[in-house]
C-alpha cells in the first residue's frame, strides 16, 4: 500500500501542497481529481520522487520510498514523453530493459501489452506514425511494460475515443484485479465513476474529500429521495416540507425540508394512499460531490 503522509510543497511564495494524505490501496484504482492547478501532478512527482516535499513523507508498505523501489513503480506522465521516431516495440521493450528486466522478458511483454491495446499490427511503427489516441496507448504500455508493483497515471485517458477507452479501462482493471494498487488523475468524471474504488479529490493543494467512492456518495447524500407508487404521486405536491423535483406519473424524485417530515413519514404517507414499489434516498453522482466540495 502507498501511503501519503502531511505532504506539502511551495513554488517561491505559493503553496502548491498543504498537508496532502491518503492512501492507495492494493488491488484498488484510485481516482484522483482536481481542477487544474489543483495540485495533482505536483503530489504524483513527489510521490516518485521527481519533486522534493517541503513536509511530509511517502511510505509503502510501511517503509520510506527509496529511488530503487520507485523504479518498480508505473509512471504515465500527462506530458507524451516518448521518442516519435522510435519503433513503438523496440522503445517499450528499451523502457522495460531500463526499469530492470533483461531483454527477452521487455520483448514478451512488450508484445503481450501491445496486443491487448489494440496495437500488434503497429510494433514496427515509428511513434510518429501513429495518431495522437494510438500514442497514448504506447504510453499506457510503457508504464506497465516492467510489471510496476504501484501504477501512477496521470489523465491516462486524455485523446482516447470511447472504443480505444474500453480497451485501456480492460487493461488497468486487470492489473488492478492481481492486486496492483492504480492512482490514476481524469478530468473525464464519467469515466472516473466507472473505474475507481476510491475517490481523492484535491482543491487549492489541500484535500477536500477522501474515502470509498460509495461511502462518498452516501456521506455526501443530502435529502433527495425517489419513490415509485401504483397510481400517481401527485400528492406530494400537497405535502409540507416537500419540494417536488420531478414528477411523472407514478414516479417522484424530491427533496426534505429539514425541518418538515422525514422520509418514513413521506413512506407511511403513501402507503396509506397504496401500494409502494420502491422508495429510496437519491445518492449524488461523483459530478455532484466534485462541485460541492470544491
Amino acid at each position: 500500500m502507498l501511503t501519503v503522509t502531511g505532504i506539502s510543497r511551495r513554488f517561491g511564495d505559493l503553496r502548491v501542497l498543504d498537508d496532502v494524505s491518503f492512501d492507495v490501496r492494493p488491488g484498488r484504482m484510485t481516482g484522483f481529481l482536481g481542477a487544474n492547478g489543483a495540485g495533482k501532478t505536483t503530489a504524483m512527482r513527489i510521490i516518485l520522487g521527481v519533486l522534493a516535499a517541503h513536509g511530509g513523507s511517502v511510505s509503502w508498505n510501511g517503509q520510506q520510498v527509496t529511488q530503487s523501489l520507485r523504479q518498480r513503480f508505473g509512471y504515465m506522465p500527462e506530458e507524451r514523453g516518448l521518442y516519435p521516431k522510435m519503433k513503438i516495440a523496440e522503445q517499450v521493450a528499451w523502457l522495460g530493459q531500463l526499469h530492470g528486466l533483461d531483454r527477452a522478458t521487455a520483448r514478451r511483454n512488450t508484445e503481450r501489452l501491445l496486443d491487448q491495446l489494440g496495437l500488434g499490427e503497429r510494433a514496427n511503427d515509428r511513434l510518429e506514425q501513429l495518431s495522437l489516441g494510438n500514442q497514448q496507448r504506447v504510453q499506457v504500455a510503457a508504464a506497465l511494460v516492467h510489471d510496476p508493483v504501484l501504477l501512477i497515471l496521470d489523465e491516462p485517458f486524455s485523446g482516447l475515443d470511447p472504443i480505444a477507452v474500453e480497451t485501456v479501462l480492460g487493461v488497468l482493471r486487470e492489473r488492478a484485479a492481481s492486486g496492483v494498487p492504480v492512482l490514476f488523475s481524469s478530468h473525464q468524471l464519467a469515466i472516473v465513476e466507472r473505474l475507481c474504488d476510491d475517490l481523492v479529490i484535491i482543491s487549492g493543494g489541500a484535500i477536500a474529500a477522501n474515502g470509498d467512492r460509495e461511502e462518498l456518495r452516501v456521506r455526501h447524500g443530502g435529502t433527495r429521495y425517489e419513490l415509485l407508487v401504483d397510481g400517481d404521486a401527485g400528492w406530494l405536491r400537497d405535502m409540507s416540507g416537500v419540494r417536488l423535483l420531478d414528477l411523472d406519473g407514478a414516479r417522484a424524485v424530491f427533496e426534505l425540508d429539514p425541518a418538515g417530515p422525514g422520509d418514513q413519514d413521506v413512506l407511511r404517507a403513501a402507503l396509506d394512499r397504496g401500494p409502494v414499489r420502491s422508495f429510496a434516498p437519491v445518492l449524488p453522482t461523483l459530478d455532484e460531490i466534485f462541485k460541492e466540495v470544491i
